[in-house]
């Protein structure tokens, strides 16, 4: 079980003795190779100027806890003020006013049910359960009232990084080899593979939502990455200036050190180039709750022929204030994404993308057999492939309804695919996911 860390008054002491100690390690290390979790890395040797430009980094988005609680995962949770999050370090937000509460939730449109379209695959869905809990929450030491939860950097993520500019950073959302006339423009020129369900021809789009079936999918390499999300997306895939919204689960161990599933945020409104981070790693996102950790573990997930653990997130533009809203589970408010941080999303989204994402590196020349979602094939079905259901989006009244124009793409079908389905139980969903490198997918 972990433990709690009381009021945090020692953290400057903390820090100092933090670097100092890494400076020796690191120099100690040379070039030997260091176990990361399921990887190895190589460290080069870090001057004493690297460190500290990383450790004054690591001083700016830390902020001063009012407690400190040890996850089980050795994950450490600082509950800071509101007021004093990272988010209000950005330059747009130095007079924001926070938004407490959404002056509108959306509201479901009634449907009819249409029998016709009724089918079979609800049946042995027994085993599905809603996550609830994070990891740091096993202990049952809670965020005081007027604190948000924000998981600590270290010196040792910096380092795992490409560069202390890349951390917490997407790479550049590159043009497809191959592009689809009427596919949206996903990354896979730069190693990015997806599978994908998007919708973008049914006008203005207020926000997105669905239910996201939770996996641990096996990493192969550590700069490589596992992802099931929602993307909420509006200006030009072909330029600087696309901005986007994401939400879902990650494995990362070049994030995060490990290869747990985590909850995680993004944003950008330049194309993934200068703006926008991961989680609460750069100033942006406005954390509201005290339950909700951006960034830590997931726990239950899925397994194989048995429960099945999904998490509900929803994403939608506040119809008087103009912030874009972020729930979880059943109706539990997380934050904002501050109107201020965009330009063609301070109006509203063309386009919303659900589904898996994975970077494959090339390997000593193989395609990589990293996993996305549980690592099966779509026709795997329930219990085996990964899934989405109840896909919905926002509409001009506040309203969710299913989309009805949805469209699937994968790049590479023999390494990872999707099938798409409706149900009267499910709604518009998906299966979708692969195991990377096998003899179809050299």
């Amino acid at each position: 079980m972990g433990y709690f860390i009381g009021r945090t008054k020692s953290l400057n002491s903390y820090k100092s003795f933090h670097l100092v100690f890494l400076v020796l390690f690191v120099l100690f290390l040379g070039g030997f190779r260091v176990v990361l979790g399921l990887n190895y890395t190589k460290y080069r040797q870090v001057s004493n100027l690297r460190f500290e430009r990383i450790q004054k980094h690591i001083d700016k988005i830390t902020k001063p806890p009012v407690f400190t609680i040890q996850s089980p995962d050795g994950d450490i949770i600082d509950c800071v003020h509101k007021k004093k999050q990272p988010a209000f370090d950005h330059p747009l937000l130095k007079n924001h006013k926070i938004q407490k509460m959404p002056s509108e939730i959306p509201r479901m449109k009634m449907v009819k049910i249409d029998e016709e379209r009724e089918d079979n695959s609800k049946k042995g869905k027994e085993g599905i359960k809603e996550i609830e809990w994070q990891m740091w929450h096993l202990n049952g030491t809670r965020c005081p009232k007027g604190t948000v939860p924000v998981r600590r950097s270290t010196v040792n993520d910096v380092l795992r990084s490409k560069s202390l500019y890349d951390f917490g950073k997407k790479r550049s959302r590159s043009l497809p080899l191959a592009r689809r006339v009427d596919a949206p423009d996903v990354v896979n020129g730069n190693g990015h593979e997806h599978a994908i369900a998007y919708t973008g021809t049914s006008g203005e789009i207020y926000g997105a939502k669905a239910t996201i079936n939770v996996w641990d999918p096996s990493i192969e390499e550590m700069n490589e990455f596992s992802l099931s999300q929602i993307w909420v997306l509006s200006g030009n895939f072909d330029g600087s200036d696309l901005n986007s919204i994401e939400a879902g689960w990650q494995v990362s161990p070049e994030l995060y050190g490990d290869s747990r599933p985590r909850l995680f945020t993004y944003w950008t409104s330049d194309s993934y180039q200068a703006t926008g981070c991961y989680n609460l790693l750069c100033a942006g996102f406005v954390q509201m709750n005290s339950r909700i950790a951006i960034g830590a573990a997931i726990t239950p997930v899925s397994s194989f022929s048995s429960n099945q653990f999904d998490i509900t997130i929803l994403i939608w533009k506040d119809p008087k204030i103009g912030n874009w809203w972020m729930s979880f589970g059943d109706d539990t408010l997380v934050g904002y994404w501050p109107a201020e941080l965009f330009t063609h999303l301070t109006d509203h989204a063309t386009m919303v993308e659900w589904g898996g994402e994975v970077v494959n590196t090339r390997a000593n020349g193989l395609h990589t057999a990293t996993q996305m979602g549980s690592g099966r094939f779509a026709d795997d079905g329930f219990g085996q492939a990964s899934y989405f259901r109840n896909l919905q989006v926002v509409d001009s009244d506040n309203s969710l309804s299913a989309p009805q124009d949805i469209q699937i793409l994968a790049e590479n079908t023999n390494c990872y695919d999707i099938q798409s389905s409706y149900n009267n139980d499910w709604g518009q969903h998906f299966y979708y996911g692969g195991p990377g490198r096998s003899p179809k997918c050299p």
